[in-house]
């Protein structure tokens, strides 16, 4: 699958209209695109194992989206074959009492994902520069300076310092892809009408959600700019189509997947001492078999 597509370019103007919500790339119907995701499960199974014993390198994926873009599915698709202990997710919601008295990279810099792990962030420190823009209230509620809340620009310091922290992640073997689920206003009315209708989707609905909807123009503003702002050669954002949900799911696997096939991982290479350790535990083995196997004769 050709990915390029989707990605935002560092430097580069990022205009949401010209990115196709239901785009199916190569895709003719969801039968090929289902198992091309199987595949792809495999695939990321392997290199999640060779991640997890070279013990080097972590990837951290941050996934961003509007209400009902599909996000949750999207992680329970996606990691289905993964090893659990090779594997960690966080959801954010709206920050706590103790989360706002510290800075507000803070809170997700104590779940970043260890080494050998990938983390997967559904939503992340990209909301405070997100919802707190088209909510400014959000902002003059917390426990900031006065100086830092009234600073005109105060959002153009948190993209640098995101930039920064992510640069500072890179640098120390935490890699991290960042995805924006593109859903269209329509697909998102869909959804939520769903919810509302199917009582097992109930739960999923909040009134919150329609209130909301009411600022979508803003919301793709704001995403735009931020993605435009922080998307780098090493960190990238990518706009992924999110009307068909099938297609959401094998586009952001082959992404990982290719970004981790990009660090070239090996297994851990031993040395001649290590080696010899081994052949010594091998032969230690095979002779506790034979010994073992002579006793039963003799009895």
């Amino acid at each position: 699958m050709k990915t390029k597509e989707f990605l935002v370019e560092e430097g580069k103007k990022l205009n949401l209209k010209k990115h196709k919500t239901d785009s199916t790339g190569k895709y003719k119907n969801k039968e090929a695109a289902v198992a091309d995701l199987e595949k792809n499960i495999e695939r990321l199974a392997k290199l999640q194992d060779v991640l997890y014993a070279q013990n080097h390198h972590a990837l951290l994926i941050i996934v961003q989206a509007l209400d009902a873009a599909g996000k949750d599915g999207l992680i329970k698709h996606v990691m289905s074959g993964v090893n659990p202990q090779g594997c960690q997710v966080f959801s954010f919601k709206a920050p706590s009492h103790e989360e706002l008295d510290h800075d507000f990279l803070w809170r997700a810099s104590k779940s970043l994902p260890e080494r050998g792990r990938l983390g997967l962030f559904n939503r992340s420190y990209y909301e405070e520069v997100l919802v707190v823009r088209v909510h400014p209230e959000f902002l003059q509620g917390q426990p900031l300076p006065t100086k830092t809340k009234n600073d005109k620009k105060i959002f153009e310091k948190r993209f640098e310092d995101i930039r920064s922290f992510e640069k500072y992640l890179t640098r120390n073997g935490i890699h991290v892809i960042k995805f924006f689920l593109n859903v269209s206003k329509d697909e998102q009315k869909k959804r939520f009408l769903e919810r509302i209708e199917l009582p097992e989707k109930n739960w999923k609905f909040s009134a919150n959600d329609i209130k909301e909807r009411g600022f979508w123009d803003d919301y793709q503003k704001v995403y735009a700019e931020a993605m435009e702002a922080t998307s780098t050669e090493k960190s990238p954002w990518y706009v992924i189509p999110a009307d068909n949900k099938w297609f959401t799911r094998v586009a952001v696997s082959e992404i990982i997947c290719q970004h981790l096939e990009g660090m070239k991982l090996h297994y851990p290479v031993l040395s001649d001492e290590q080696k010899a350790e081994l052949a010594k535990c091998k032969e230690m083995l095979e002779s506790e078999s034979k010994v073992e196997k002579t006793t039963k004769i003799k009895a």
